[in-house]
C-alpha cells in the first residue's frame, strides 16, 4: 500500500538526512518534492498545501536549522504532521451503554459494503463479541443472498425480513439482536451507482429508526479523491461518525486515506488489507505513517504474529537461533507460519528500513503456488541436504528439481533466499538482547 508514494517522500528525506547541515533552500526543496508527491497520490489540494505549510514552518525554526541532526528532526516532524493528518490516535468502534448497538454501514455500490460487514463481525467476534448481520440492501440483484452465503461461510448470524421495506428490516434485526443478547447489529444497506436523494433519504429514515452506535461509510481507497468527496457528501446527509477503507493492499495511491480525515473530520476506523474475511484491520495514524516513511510497524507485526503463530514452535526455533541451527526444515515450518499471518510482502513492509533489505529477501514473495513450489523443493531433499544445504552440488540440485517438478534455477533461487535469512538470523542471534534472553518472534 502506498508503495509510490512511500518511495517518493523516503527518498526525499533520505536526502534531508544526508546532510550535515540545511539551508531554507535545503527545506524548500524538500517541500516541492513532498507538495508533488502528495499531489500525484490523489491527495486534496487544500490539505496538501496546509500539510507542506506545516512542516515548513516547524522545519525552518532555529531548532531543527541549528540543531545536530537537522534531516532527523524533519523526519520527525513529517512523521508527527501525516499521523496529524489521519487522525493521530486510533478511533476505536463504538459501543452502546445498552446492547445491543447498531452499527450502519453506507456507501455507494461497489465499494464493499457487504464483505466488509462480514469482516467486521469477524472481527467483532474475534475480540469476544456477538454480531448479527443484518441485510437491508433489496435493490442490487443477489445482495441478500451476497451477505447470507458470506455469513454462513463464517458460521455468523443473518438476517432478512421477507418483502420488507430496509427501515422494517432493521427493526426487527435489531429487536432480533435484543432478544438473542447479541452485542452488535451490523446492518448492510444499499448502495447506488451515484449519490442521489432517495438513498440519502432512506439512509435518514433508517438512522431516526434505529439510533445506531455508528454510521460507517464505507469507500473503496483505490478511487482517490472521489472517495473523499463521496465521504463529505455522505457526512452532510447522514452524519457519520467514521469511514472503512477497503482495498487498501491495491494499487492505491493513498489519496483517500491522507485526506478523508481533513475534509469530513470523520475518523478512519477499519482498513481493509486483502480479500479474506479476516483481512480486516483497525486502523492506527501513528503505524501508517511511519509505514509510509519506511519506519516500520513491528507492533501490527507482533500483533498478527500473536494471531496467527505457534507460540510452542516459536519458542522451540528461538532455542535454534540462539544455537545457530536453523534448517531448511525451519524454514519450511516458518513461512507455513508466515503465510498465515498474510502476503509476505506487507509482512517484510513492516520491518524498519524494508527498502534496504538484501534483494534475494525483497524477491521473497509468493502466492499459494509458489509456496507449494517452495515446499516441493525442500520435500525433495534428504534429510541430511535440508540439515546442510552446503552439501548440495549441482548433481543432486538437478535431481531435486527433478523431484519437485520445477528447474535447477527455482531450487539456486531458493537456497540463496534461504542463506539470506540464516545469514539474518546469524547476525540476530549475536545480538546481545537476544542472547540474554529478551522475548520476540523469531522471524524479526
Amino acid at each position: 500500500m502506498f508503495a509510490h508514494l512511500a518511495e517518493k517522500l523516503q527518498k526525499t528525506l533520505r536526502y534531508l538526512r544526508g546532510k550535515g547541515k540545511l539551508s531554507e533552500k535545503d527545506v524548500d526543496l524538500a517541500m516541492r518534492e513532498i507538495r508533488l508527491a502528495l499531489l500525484e497520490a490523489d491527495v486534496n489540494f487544500k490539505v496538501v498545501k496546509d500539510f507542506v505549510a506545516a512542516v515548513r514552518e516547524r522545519a525552518v525554526g532555529k531548532e531543527v536549522l541549528h540543531s545536530l541532526t537537522p534531516g532527523q528532526q524533519v523526519v520527525k516532524i513529517v512523521h508527527q504532521e501525516l499521523t496529524a493528518l489521519m487522525g493521530r490516535e486510533q478511533s476505536r468502534l463504538l459501543a452502546s451503554t445498552a446492547p445491543p448497538a447498531a452499527v450502519m454501514l453506507v456507501g455507494l455500490q461497489g465499494s464493499g459494503k457487504t464483505t466488509t460487514a462480514v469482516k467486521l463481525a469477524v472481527h467483532l467476534q474475534r475480540g469476544g463479541r456477538r454480531a448479527l448481520l443484518a441485510a437491508a440492501d433489496i435493490y442490487r440483484p443477489g445482495a441478500i443472498r451476497q451477505l447470507e452465503v458470506l455469513s454462513e461461510s463464517v458460521k455468523m448470524p443473518f438476517y432478512s425480513g421477507a418483502n420488507a421495506r430496509p427501515v422494517e428490516i432493521c427493526r426487527q434485526a435489531l429487536k432480533l439482536a435484543s432478544r438473542e443478547g447479541y452485542d452488535y447489529v451490523i446492518l448492510d444497506t444499499a448502495g447506488r451507482l451515484h449519490l442521489d436523494e432517495a438513498m440519502m433519504d432512506e439512509l435518514k429514515e433508517i438512522k431516526a429508526a434505529v439510533k445506531p452506535a455508528e454510521a460507517l461509510l464505507v469507500v473503496d481507497a483505490m478511487t482517490g479523491q472521489d472517495a473523499v468527496n463521496a465521504a463529505a457528501a455522505f457526512h452532510r446527509a447522514v452524519g457519520l461518525t467514521g469511514v472503512i477503507l477497503t482495498k487498501l493492499d491495491g494499487d492505491t495511491r493513498g489519496g483517500a486515506a491522507l485526506s478523508v480525515r481533513s475534509v469530513t473530520g470523520c475518523p478512519i476506523k477499519f482498513a481493509g488489507v486483502g480479500e479474506k474475511v479476516d483481512a480486516l484491520e483497525p486502523f492506527h495514524p501513528e503505524r501508517m505513517a511511519s509505514r509510509i516513511l519506511g519506519m516500520g510497524d513491528v507492533l501490527t507485526l507482533i500483533e498478527k504474529a500473536e494471531a496467527g503463530m505457534d507460540l510452542a514452535k516459536a519458542r522451540e526455533l528461538e532455542q535454534k537461533l540462539r544455537k545457530q541451527q536453523f534448517t531448511l526444515d525451519d524454514f519450511r515450518d516458518q513461512l507455513q507460519q508466515l503465510r498465515k499471518m498474510g502476503p509476505l510482502e506487507e509482512i517484510m513492509a513492516m520491518l524498519p528500513g524494508a527498502a534496504q533489505l538484501p534483494r534475494e529477501l525483497k524477491q521473497l514473495s509468493f502466492n499459494e503456488s509458489q509456496f507449494k513450489r517452495i515446499e516441493a523443493i525442500i520435500s525433495s531433499m534428504t534429510r541430511d541436504e535440508r540439515r546442510n544445504p552446503a552439501l548440495i552440488n549441482s548433481s543432486r540440485r538437478r535431481r531435486i528439481a527433478s523431484g519437485s517438478g520445477t528447474a535447477v534455477q527455482d531450487v539456486n533461487r531458493l537456497l540463496a533466499q534461504f542463506a539470506q535469512m540464516q545469514k539474518m538470523f546469524k547476525q540476530m542471534g549475536s545480538m546481545k538482547q537476544f542472547k540474554k534472553g529478551k522475548k520476540g518472534f523469531p522471524f524479526l
